[in-house]
């Protein structure tokens, strides 16, 4: 008998015909929402096309798009269902007498399965017809998969597809970020990214003045209807009340626009992702032919396509507008893309960032370097070339936690990433960190620019030092004797004695740590945000793969050399 394997569900009450299911499901009021991973999908005709794997269609359509690969023999697969999987199952559940393989299919379809998997033997010899007729009636794709194919080789099959078309999709991302770069730098910059933007997109690319009017624009002509839909999108985002703000809308194969005027995306509020546009969205009351759009605290980002089916976005050419967040009355980006794609809004978000940069008004002297700079470093400049731009060296990395939601730390320096949960800073020569009323900060010991990413680290580990020890600012303590050392000949030992740990980050860490403060069991949790308990079964593990003593301060002396080399 062929080895199957099954996703583990929750065992329910028996149902009619022996078959274990949930006590009781609410019937759904339609097809339930897929719940789409990140990543491009699968397309069912690229499975079939493995021939090792031996599988044949049966009845629907071959372009069906697959996002998971679930098992089941549950008589109701509803509830264990996310949307955009293959179901594969045996038919265990349909041999009982009285099983109906008409809802059982129906509610496959319901929950949003992208196409259903059936194994022949050991239960049934063929494919079922009353289970081929359901799907053909449902519109769900029905393969049959062969006796010698188990359904842990066709789940394998398809996590290798989509990790292919993954690192596709990532290619060309970076294939496009870098020729956006490039046609940043060169003499007319505008007009420069715009065509590479429509070309990369297959579609147009334009913007447009806060009145409406194109400002500039490259890639293929617009259909009248095309045209209106995207001019309605650019008004809304033109008059959105905070900027930058973003909306969408598709237009239907052969130019029609659904019922109610196209569903507007727009970026969701403080920074969540927008939603779907496409054909049939509610518009505005009174107003046919309105976009919703909300503003957004960052960049807006277009909603994700609508799912497949007529009208949807995955059929007919998807508008997007941005707002290039240049002032209240700047610029709006216009797109019109042939491919629906996460890799295009990837490569539309990277344009609308050096638009932006191109495009600002009043821009200063400091503010246009610091332009200069990013765009540079885009090109694959190194960071020695780019430094000088912005200051004069040697720099100093300054890490900062803590101020209740209050606005980073005032450092003196406009170099400042504020995302996460801690705040970093580059301050150049002549500037000196001081504490800061509510903040703890970690300093870094002064550094070249090929020397910043190991004065990030210092600044890191300096952090953590002052929050162990409940200081508003620790700096990073350097020299001492292993400045007499050769520091090659200090590596190679560093490695060598290390070499056990060197695999395992959190030992490496947590043994650092615990040295750096003498062994304390409480101030080490504090400092890496962990239980006691787990520093002293890390430190526990360090002595074991080290064979070392950690409670003899020679040992001790001797691994905190070596960690100071890594």
């Amino acid at each position: 008998m062929t080895e199957r394997t099954e996703a583990a569900e929750p065992a329910g009450p028996v149902g009619p015909g022996g078959s274990a299911g949930p006590a009781e499901v609410a019937e759904p009021a339609g097809p339930a929402e897929a719940v789409v991973p990140f990543g491009p999908p699968v397309r069912l005709a690229a499975l079939l096309a493995r021939r090792e794997l031996g599988l044949r269609l049966v009845a629907g359509d071959p372009g069906a798009e697959l996002h998971w690969v679930h098992t089941s023999e549950m008589a109701d697969p509803y509830p264990y269902l996310l949307g955009g999987e293959l179901l594969l199952t045996a038919g265990v559940q349909l041999a009982d007498a009285g099983a109906d393989p008409e809802r059982f299919v129906a509610r496959a379809a319901q929950a949003g399965a992208a196409a259903l998997g059936f194994g022949v033997t050991p239960v049934y010899d063929t494919v079922p017809e009353a289970l081929a007729a359901a799907c053909a009636r449902h519109g769900l794709p029905l393969v049959e998969v062969e006796p010698g194919t188990t359904f842990a080789a066709v789940a394998r099959a398809v996590w290798r597809l989509r990790a292919d078309a993954r690192l596709h999709e990532l290619r060309r991302v970076t294939d496009a970020q870098r020729a956006l770069a490039t046609a940043a730098a060169r003499p007319g910059p505008v007009p420069a990214v715009l065509k590479v933007l429509a070309g990369r997109l297959g579609g147009r690319a334009a913007l447009y003045a806060p009145d409406g009017s194109e400002y500039a624009a490259a890639g293929r002509g617009l259909t009248p209807e095309e045209a209106a839909a995207l001019s309605r999108l650019v008004a809304v985002v033109a008059r959105a009340e905070r900027r930058p703000s973003s909306a969408s809308d598709t237009v239907a194969a052969g130019g029609a626009v659904g019922p109610g005027g196209g569903a507007g995306g727009a970026g969701g509020g403080a920074g969540a992702p927008g939603t779907a546009g496409g054909t049939g969205g509610s518009g505005t009351e009174g107003d046919p032919g309105a976009v919703a759009a909300r503003g957004t605290g960052g960049p807006g980002t277009a909603g994700a396509p609508a799912g497949p089916g007529p009208g949807g976005a995955s059929r007919g050419v998807r508008l997007v507008a941005y707002s290039l967040g240049t002032g209240r009355e700047g610029l709006t980006l216009g797109l019109a893309l042939a491919r629906h794609e996460e890799a295009d809004q990837r490569i539309a978000e990277t344009a609308m960032v050096l638009l932006s940069l191109l495009t600002a008004p009043h821009q200063g002297a400091d503010e246009a370097t610091r332009s200069a700079a990013l765009v540079r470093l885009l090109l694959g400049a190194r960071p020695e070339e780019v430094a000088p731009l912005l200051g004069e060296a040697p720099w100093t990395v300054v890490h900062a936690r803590g101020g209740d939601g209050q606005a980073p730390p005032a450092l003196g320096t406009p170099l400042v990433d504020a995302a996460g949960g801690t705040v970093r800073a580059l301050l150049p020569a002549g500037r000196e960190a001081e504490p800061q009323p509510g903040w703890t900060l970690g300093v870094s010991a002064p550094a070249g620019p090929g020397s910043l990413e190991a004065a990030d680290a210092q600044a890191a580990r300096a952090l953590r030092r002052a929050e162990a020890a409940h200081t508003g600012l620790a700096r990073h303590r350097a020299g001492g004797l292993d400045a007499l050392v050769d520091p090659a000949e200090a590596d190679a030992h560093a490695r060598a004695l290390l070499g056990p740990l060197l695999d395992s980050p959190a030992l490496l860490e947590t043994l650092r740590v615990w040295l750096s403060l003498h062994g304390g069991w409480d101030r080490t949790a504090t400092a890496l945000g962990v239980h006691r308990n787990t520093v002293r079964q890390r430190v526990a593990r360090c002595a074991t793969l080290l064979d070392a003593d950690l409670e003899d301060a020679q040992t001790r002396m001797e691994l905190w050399f070596a960690l100071r080399r890594l």
